[in-house]
């Protein structure tokens, strides 16, 4: 651990650029992946979200066991690796000839996605002082806040001014290399390995931490939905216009509120910062739901404004629990764990979008895509009442 109260180091710098280029490169072809699938593999529409989902399924599945790893050896050379690896997979994307070992190489990509985040998330509270260990969390926030605004963008004019997959993909590969670059340069403090510990059901999953991480699934399931069939809701109100207008409206609240929610942290308000962010994403939702409900109350042009301005919320609400909950878990675990806390964490957020994509699906279809954030709002206030039921408590009992 660092001794100073320093935070912004070479070494934190490095990893918060090393965070953006590598997500530059995830979300650069996020918009453009279904439309390569169409054009070089005929795949039918049904059959394009299973593809393009199983790289989060194996990212899911490997972010125990990239824990386990990383609190067992040095945390750098599997960051690394893993890092290299993945820049890897985006030059198998034009080479693969049929949509079989697309879907291989979607799993493979994936699985090294599972391992590098969960590295690059540990590793960032390795260098960082305890002291602003909020402040830090918001900052490297940011840079994949940054990337998700300004990554689908690039890849959109990628597509239309290039003409050729192969520039988007080798663009992506470049992305990644430089963030490998100030990744290698990143100073970590060198861990005893701990090969004789028993394996138990805790190295893999912080037990400390499941209620905190219920909470967050439950936040995260109305999230996947806004994310993932925005598009779809939005025809559902009649509201035209640019969505990618919306995703940069949410990324500005994320940054906007990553800072001063990190600071609050830092002053040990980690349980009122959470509360505060969830009551924001609640108002969120039931504004979001109330649009499709009283439509013909509001009018098109207020419907509008409410439909944008509640990306603005949601990156607030959102932008203010991440570094929170970050912490709350880095906080519930002891040095040793710190990989285990930041795999649980990640893997609580990654299960409650992957409930989003179905049950927002299942729901938009049978009822409408306004019940379905209706439902949202609902989860969302269980959430508020199970963190200030058990989950903050038991945080202010048991924090390390």
């Amino acid at each position: 651990m660092p001794h100073s109260d320093k935070l912004f180091t070479s070494s934190f710098i490095c990893a918060c650029l090393g965070n953006f280029l590598l997500f530059l490169g995830f979300y650069m072809l996020l918009p453009v992946l279904p439309l390569y699938l169409i054009d070089t593999f005929n795949t039918p529409k049904s059959e394009i979200g299973v593809v393009l989902a199983l790289y989060t399924v194996a990212a899911l599945a490997v972010r125990p066991f990239s824990g386990f790893l990383l609190d067992m050896f040095n945390r750098k050379p599997v960051y690394v690796l893993a890092y290299a690896v993945f820049i890897l997979f985006f030059v198998g994307y034009p080479l693969v000839q049929s949509i079989l070992l697309f879907a291989l190489l979607r799993v493979l990509h994936g699985l090294s996605f599972g391992v590098v985040t969960t590295a690059n998330n540990t590793i960032i509270v390795d260098i960082m002082p305890a002291s602003r260990r909020g402040e830090g969390l918001g900052y490297f926030g940011i840079a994949s806040n940054l990337a998700m605004a300004l990554g689908p963008m690039l890849g959109l004019i990628l597509h239309e001014h290039s003409h050729s997959w192969n520039v988007i993909f080798y663009s992506a590969v470049g992305c990644g290399v430089l963030g490998l670059f100030f990744a290698s340069h990143i100073k970590v403090p060198v861990k005893e390995r701990r090969i004789s510990e028993p394996l138990s059901f805790d190295r893999f999953f912080l037990l400390n931490g499941w209620r905190a991480g219920l909470c967050l699934l439950l936040l995260g399931i109305p999230y996947g939905m806004a994310t993932t069939y925005l598009a779809l809701y939005a025809e559902e109100l009649g509201v035209s216009g640019n969505m990618g207008l919306f995703f940069s409206l949410m990324a500005l609240g994320l940054i906007a509120s990553r800072t001063f929610a990190g600071s609050l942290v830092d002053k040990g308000k980690t349980t009122q910062v959470i509360m505060a962010g969830t009551l924001i994403a609640l108002v969120a939702f039931l504004l979001f739901a109330s649009l499709g409900f009283f439509t013909s109350t509001f009018g098109p042009v207020l419907v509008k404004l409410g439909f944008f301005g509640v990306a603005i919320l949601l990156g607030v609400g959102y932008g203010t629990l991440f570094p929170a909950y970050n912490s709350l878990f880095v906080d519930l675990a002891p040095h040793n764990r710190r990989a285990t806390a930041s795999s649980t964490y990640l893997t609580s957020w990654d299960v409650g979008i992957g409930l989003g994509l179905v049950f927002g699906g299942n729901l938009g279809e049978m009822s409408g895509f306004t019940l379905a954030f209706f439902v949202g709002a609902l989860l969302v206030m269980v959430s508020v009442v199970l963190f200030g039921w058990m989950a903050g408590p038991h945080f202010h009992r048991n924090k390390c």
